[in-house]
């Protein structure tokens, strides 16, 4: 099931489940479907990140042009509080968030369009985040914003936080 969040193109996608006493089989990725909800995924790399602590934050990643990547995120072990902002200029929710949980019990999947930034805080210990990339890593094209930057206004989990030097220290976007 897909339902758009506030966020023009930005989709939380819940699996739909065919289920009997063994259990259930589900489908997480499908071209066709995702093309019929206007969702473009050629899939170019699959990453996974794997974290060892509670309170690990990771973000806000994105890629400039011509590298830009649309991503269908899952959580596949423990729990992450993900979170996304619209940095599309032209867009009437440039500049604002959405955040949601996904945990390997509720497996819920995130599509996040291209033009926007990406990170998560970890809810649980050993918790394990898969990623479909629509585009190639490209250092000279990665860039960050700052994870509490204030114009984005994201309601992160209070815990503690880890965040490696490089995150944390992002400047503040400038419009």
């Amino acid at each position: 099931m897909f339902v758009e969040s506030f966020l023009k193109g930005a989709f939380v996608i819940d699996l739909e489940k065919r289920e009997d006493d063994r259990g259930f089989f589900a489908r997480t990725f499908c071209q066709r479907e995702f093309a019929g909800h206007g969702l473009e995924l050629q899939v170019a790399q699959c990453n996974i990140s794997f974290n060892k602590q509670k309170g690990i934050l990771r973000g806000m990643h994105y890629q400039v042009s011509p590298f830009e990547e649309a991503k269908l995120v899952r959580c596949t072990m423990g729990g992450i509080y993900d979170a996304i902002i619209d940095l599309r200029r032209d867009s009437p929710t440039f500049r604002q968030s959405f955040g949601i949980e996904l945990t390997a019990r509720n497996r819920t999947m995130l599509y996040v369009p291209r033009g926007f930034a990406h990170g998560f805080q970890t809810l649980e210990r050993d918790t394990e985040v898969f990623y479909q990339m629509s585009q190639f890593y490209s250092s000279e094209h990665s860039r960050g914003v700052r994870w509490n930057d204030p114009a984005f206004a994201i309601k992160w989990p209070p815990d503690e936080r880890t965040i490696n030097e490089r995150d944390r220290k992002y400047a503040d976007f400038c419009a």
